[in-house]
């Protein structure tokens, strides 16, 4: 009967728990500024002082912190937050069950975040290419020639893309095939003599 009665009570406090966790990822791995340490605390902990709270916040922000630097896999993650439990201070075992489910979900949204807001540069978010007649040219021996038209979507992740749009003749793309070719073989050798 009592194994029962713990079992609402554990699972009621789960939840603010895995709250704070989407809370702590809002703010540090999406860039949403509107989550804030005294919204966290008055929607989630409202009857938690202030500094207790605040030491629970600092304490789960560095565990899940450290478990996203990482990226680690599911055994990883399962010694890590055994090792948790076990420290002085650390977690306690509902809250490393709680943030076992909550990487799960979310492992792969926070690397993608992570990877973009590591990014200094442009990167290519789309390329498309077609073969089309060239129907304009300052030399008429040039009309109705086969041309490959490639268009590139550059940008960084939440920034308005910039477009490229190469043409290509059939020399051009030739040369450029024989490049691409040269620089595949370089990869292969220097791969293949480790």
């Amino acid at each position: 009967m009592a194994a029962v009665a713990e079992r609402p009570l554990a699972e009621a406090a789960a939840k603010p728990f895995l709250g704070l966790l989407n809370g702590i990822a809002q703010c540090t791995f999406y860039g949403n500024a509107e989550i804030t340490e005294e919204l966290l605390r008055d929607q989630l902990y409202p009857e938690t002082a202030p500094q207790e709270f605040r030491a629970l916040l600092a304490k789960t922000t560095g565990v899940v912190k450290s478990i996203a630097s990482a990226d680690m896999d599911l055994n990883q993650l399962e010694a890590f937050l055994t090792a948790q439990t076990k420290k002085p201070g650390g977690i306690t075992t509902e809250q490393a069950a709680v943030i076992a489910k909550f990487w799960k979900s979310h492992r792969v949204k926070i690397r993608d975040s992570l990877i973009n807001q590591s990014k200094w540069e442009n990167s290519l978010k789309n390329i498309s290419w077609r073969v089309d007649l060239k129907s304009q040219s300052r030399h008429a021996d040039q009309l109705n020639n086969p041309v490959a038209i490639v268009e590139m979507e550059l940008g960084k992740h939440g920034q308005e893309s910039e477009f490229l749009t190469l043409e290509f003749d059939e020399s051009k793309l030739n040369q450029m095939m024989r490049k691409l070719s040269e620089i595949e073989d370089s990869i292969t050798s220097l791969t293949q003599s480790n």
